[in-house]
């Protein structure tokens, strides 16, 4: 498998390089993508709690902001 590319762009020079990341790079961004997955993983959660509670309410999205307004 090839690691993903990274672009380092100098401006002083306007010289451009092309690479694969490094083991280290690698390692960090597969942590980052992990922590995205597992934020996203907890939104989604955290909207499915709060429509199946309006769901138990009997109210839609707009009846709820209606009444907090």
């Amino acid at each position: 498998m090839t690691k993903p590319m990274i672009k380092i762009h100098n401006i002083a020079t306007d010289e451009v390089e092309l690479r694969e990341m490094n083991d280290a790079e690698y390692a960090q961004w597969e942590a980052n993508n992990t922590e995205a997955a597992q934020r996203q993983a907890q939104a989604e959660a955290k909207t499915a709690q709060k429509a199946a509670l309006l769901e138990r309410l009997g109210l839609t999205q707009e009846e709820f902001n209606t009444l907090t307004a």
